[in-house]
């Protein structure tokens, strides 16, 4: 579960304030898939950087998965960030010069598995992603969907609770967006919650739930629709 309760954030210069979150309270329970909408400069970004333990906020309380993350280290931070939270981007982020296998392999590095480990959920990721057969390809070799994709599997190779998803569609085209939808759905059924700020109102009715976001601030909550029977 992620819980925001009067999150306040403020950016300072020495000549004026800008609050870019006003005492943003949000809940997300457990196995959700929320989309998250609003106008350039609400604070869709903001948000997701906070959720995402990127960046500190000014004041209120924050809890990711039961722990308080408020008054956190910086290095706590980052512990529960790399253990808990997968990140996906607008604009992949993958490294050119390394293959897929490899680029999946970056972060699980970091974390310090044992090569054997990193190499069952890198092929596992990448078998989820459709892409296993292409592990030794560079993302040169790949369309902008596979590309999303790959990103996809590095998220999934940490074996994250939640998945922060920043314009995940914003780079593709309308079939690939719909593929790289349609992957995300299938990832959240299996268990994994999921945030996405997406611009795209045809994505967004496909959530659970829509979270409008203006001048840093929640304005609206929307459920998706419900399915409608075919007529016989």
């Amino acid at each position: 579960m992620l819980e925001m309760q009067s999150i306040n954030k403020i950016f300072t210069t020495d000549l004026i304030e800008t609050h870019a979150l006003r005492d943003f309270n949000l809940e997300v329970e457990e196995g959700e898939f929320i989309t998250v909408t609003g106008p350039s400069g609400s604070g869709k970004t903001t948000f997701l950087n906070i959720a995402g333990l990127l960046e500190p906020f000014s004041s209120g309380r924050y809890s990711l998965d039961g722990q308080d993350v408020s008054q956190m280290s910086d290095n706590d931070r980052s512990r529960l960030r790399n253990q808990k939270i997968g990140f996906i981007f607008q604009s992949f982020n993958l490294i050119p010069d390394l293959d897929l296998f490899d680029n999946v392999d970056v972060p699980l590095r970091y974390r310090g598995f044992p090569a054997k480990e990193r190499r069952r959920r890198i092929m596992q990721a990448l078998e989820r992603v459709g892409l296993a057969a292409r592990a030794n390809h560079l993302p040169a070799q790949l369309s902008g969907g596979q590309q999303q994709r790959v990103a996809i599997a590095r998220a999934l190779a940490g074996e994250p609770k939640f998945l922060l998803a920043d314009e995940p569609t914003g780079n593709l085209d309308s079939l690939m967006a719909r593929q790289v939808m349609e992957l995300l759905e299938g990832i959240n059924r299996e268990g994994t919650t999921i945030v996405m700020v997406t611009h795209d109102p045809e994505l967004a009715l496909r959530s659970q739930r829509n979270i409008q976001i203006i001048d840093g601030q929640v304005s609206d909550f929307s459920s998706a629709p419900a399915a409608v029977e075919p007529l016989v």
